[in-house]
């Protein structure tokens, strides 16, 4: 129990370090990973059940060449592809944020630093200190948030555009001569 309170502490003295940009930092990254495991899961799980079930969809019809047939699978490749991409653009957006928000950190850790000399007259090295680290870290976690983001979110695509390819093949027409 000490150990979870003392870690608690730790986390509460980086995030006042930060200021206020870098607790809507925090929540944005774990807002995204949130998305980022939900597509995961779905990938590993939801899919398959609709993949299987699409399949069997289109290997009961009796007829699979004509037009009709055609639309038909297209509309369950579709489908399918929905479900894939879904969340896909806001994990994207939150991505492009992460690294946004951590400037704005910056700019708002410097114009504190500028307070702080128009103050002290700009001699009091110590007081300006607490401004440059409420400007530096919230720009270290916008870019860490992004950077993790970013490999997450390409393989998140990368998979989805492999699993709709597959389920074409699958769901070949039967071109009769």
């Amino acid at each position: 129990m000490l150990f979870f309170t003392e870690g608690l502490e730790a986390i509460r003295e980086f995030l006042d370090s930060g200021g206020i940009i870098l607790s809507a930092i925090a929540v944005m990254i774990f807002v995204m990973w949130l998305m980022i495991l939900e597509r995961l899961i779905y990938g590993f799980t939801g899919h398959k059940k609709m993949k299987k079930s699409l399949i069997s969809n289109w290997q009961a019809r009796a007829e699979r060449a004509s037009w009709n047939a055609e639309q038909i699978r297209q509309a369950f490749v579709a489908r399918a592809k929905l479900k894939l991409d879904q969340n896909l653009t806001l994990i994207t957006t939150f991505v492009a944020l992460c690294p946004l928000m951590g400037l704005l950190g910056t700019v708002t850790g410097m114009i504190e630093v500028f307070d702080v000399m128009a103050i002290s007259g700009g001699g009091n090295v110590r007081s300006m200190a607490g401004g440059v680290s409420k400007a530096t870290i919230p720009t270290m976690a916008g870019m860490v948030g992004a950077l993790s983001g970013v490999f997450a979110n390409s393989y998140l695509q990368r998979k989805a555009k492999r699993e709709i390819e597959i389920l074409e093949d699958s769901l070949e027409l039967e071109i009769q001569h």
